[in-house]
């Protein structure tokens, strides 16, 4: 028995036929088309279509009619006309040959982010993609809302190349950009793991404790540092936790109420679980608020310091090992082998310095509203307030998030 996969019939230099429709769109033109084309016995080599308010545009690639007969092509072409016609569209047909020429070598995919996104704004973007050697292979809408989000495949140049320039030009512009490597490893990313502070939550935890101390603009002016590189983060801690003594632990349960999420981090988090990705943590916080996220959001791991209660009261000490900026490194590290997945397989979140070693340990780190030193370090940043957008960089569509919510009755954020 031949098990020999069969050859495609068309080589580089064998004649085929684009056939092009477009028109105001309506339910049943693409199986029109093809039901025109089959009688001709041609076969399909590549289908795109798009519809941008309600117009549609609709490419086939096919051979020329089976057998070659006199006059095969020429009623095929007359048949697809009159069909089109008839529904009031636009028909083109264009000989040529062979299929579409291989991608170039060096493959990414540039997701933009936008604001609003302006003309402008793309107009740079994509003169820098040729001006890199690069080619626009596809374009497709992400999202809309909160943001507009559109993706674009490029080839021929190289990711790192293609970063650094459009990286600059984003800056300029006022967009976000993320680009990465095209292939399996971009949709094989199973673990997600952010910071707390000003990530996750809007809050710094230490000063809602310190608020409550007294302490809150002491404790501010240090944590500030700190996130800037400033200060050593170790050192930080205990300074800011020292000021925290004597407080009754009782308030951790009014520190709990005032946390308040940053908007699109639930739907971030179950859209995230509903696609088999484990969830966790870490911060530079307190486990005191974190094992609270936990449970609140299901997450499937964390780590974070924990502040020291002697009498029912803080000693303005913390206990164990300080989760600081290499600490956060090593439990990413930790999480990934208890999750059984390998480091570039891992996304990273977060916005201060001390997230510096996550976000580059990680397959894909981003910079989630962050400070100027930990934006020009991290493969991409995200600079609107929707903890969601994150969804964006990985390929997931706005229209299946909500497809999902709608399934599982979930009301909107």
């Amino acid at each position: 028995m031949d098990t020999t996969p069969p050859q495609p019939r068309t080589a580089d230099d064998e004649r085929t036929l684009l056939v092009k429709v477009f028109g105001k769109d309506r339910p049943g033109i693409t199986t029109g088309l093809f039901a025109t084309l089959a009688a001709f016995d041609v076969d399909v080599i590549d289908i795109e279509q798009v519809v941008t308010r309600g117009r549609i545009t609709l490419c086939a690639l096919v051979t020329p009619p089976a057998g070659g007969a006199p006059g095969a092509e020429g009623a095929l072409r007359a048949t697809v006309h009159r069909w089109a016609e008839e529904l009031r569209l636009q028909a083109e047909i264009i000989s040529g040959t062979g299929d579409n020429r291989p991608r170039a070598e060096g493959r990414s995919h540039v997701t933009v982010l936008g604001q609003p996104l302006t003309a402008s704004a793309v107009s740079a973007l994509t003169r820098q993609v040729t001006a890199q050697g690069g080619n626009i292979d596809r374009v497709f809408r992400l999202a809309k809302y909160p943001v507009t989000a559109v993706e674009l495949a490029v080839s021929g140049v190289a990711t790192e190349r293609l970063r650094a320039a459009l990286a600059l030009e984003a800056a300029v512009q006022r967009v976000d950009i993320a680009v990465v490597s095209a292939g399996l490893e971009r949709r094989a990313k199973r673990l997600v793991v952010m910071d707390v502070d000003s990530t996750l939550i809007q809050d710094e935890v230490i000063e809602l404790f310190a608020a409550h101390a007294g302490c809150e603009t002491e404790v501010a002016e240090v944590t500030a540092a700190a996130m800037r590189g400033e200060l050593d983060f170790a050192e930080s801690l205990r300074a800011r936790v020292k000021l925290l003594a004597g407080l009754d632990a009782g308030v951790v349960e009014k520190v709990r109420t005032e946390v308040r999420l940053t908007p699109g981090a639930r739907t971030l988090i179950r859209t995230l679980q509903r696609l088999g990705y484990q969830v966790g943590i870490v911060s530079g916080g307190f486990t005191q608020v974190t094992d609270y996220l936990v449970e609140l959001l299901g997450l499937d791991f964390a780590a974070a310091n924990t502040l020291e209660v002697e009498d029912g009261r803080f000693t303005g000490r913390v206990t164990g090992e300080i989760v600081d900026r290499a600490g956060k490194a090593r439990w990413l590290a930790r999480f990934a082998e208890q999750a059984r997945v390998p480091l570039e397989q891992t996304v990273a979140i977060g916005d201060g310095a001390n997230d510096l070693d996550m976000l580059n340990a990680a397959g894909l780190g981003v910079a989630f509203n962050a400070k100027p030193v930990v934006r020009e370090a991290a493969d991409t940043a995200v600079n609107v307030p929707f903890l969601d957008t994150v969804l964006y960089l990985l390929g997931i569509t706005r229209e299946e998030v909500e497809a999902a919510d709608e399934l599982h009755g979930t009301p909107p954020e």
